[in-house]
């Protein structure tokens, strides 16, 4: 009889969360044409963070002034497309129930929020002298933003892949 209670207790347990009925708002409300913006814009610091380490690579293996300043170029896009993928993010997640409803959504906020002040400190170190920052200084950042840019790419896609966030369910 108590094994019988004790299933019936743990049918009965919901999650409130899931019961919120703001749950299952999660369309971008940032969006062109159905494409949120935020989605978008990330492709530019994903993609050009890992240039910044391998500019700065192959400066120290090299020594050619041009992959500093590639380095430099690659470390300032970086941040500034950040910049602009974190304020579409942030309105995204203030803007919309179900995103700002989840941990995993707080999770990724705060991990992008690191990698955006890592990718500053980065960038802003070498505008001091962008071939003296790479050694060694310079090429621990980017080798750190690297780390920050897969945890923060990884949070993000398990909220699109998993969570279905931000996606557009019109077909647009």
């Amino acid at each position: 009889m108590a094994e019988t209670k004790e299933q019936a207790a743990e049918e009965e347990l919901v999650d409130p969360i899931e019961e919120d009925p703001t749950f299952h708002r999660i369309e971008s409300k940032i969006a062109l044409a159905g494409h949120p913006i935020h989605a978008m814009l990330v492709a530019f610091p994903i993609g050009l963070t890992p240039c910044v380490l391998g500019a700065d690579l192959f400066y120290w293996w090299t020594g050619d002034l041009f992959w500093a300043r590639a380095a430099l170029w690659a470390a300032g896009m970086a941040f500034l497309f950040g910049v602009l993928a974190g304020i579409a993010g942030t309105v995204e997640l203030l803007m919309v129930p179900g995103i700002r409803v989840r941990a995993a959504s707080w999770t990724h906020f705060a991990i992008a929020m690191t990698l955006l002040s890592v990718l500053a400190a980065n960038w802003g170190y070498r505008l001091g002298g962008y071939e003296q920052a790479i050694l060694p200084y310079g090429l621990l950042l980017s080798a750190f933003a690297l780390v920050f840019t897969a945890f923060t790419g990884w949070h993000g896609g398990k909220l699109v892949f998993e969570y279905q966030i931000g996606i557009s369910r019109t077909g647009s």
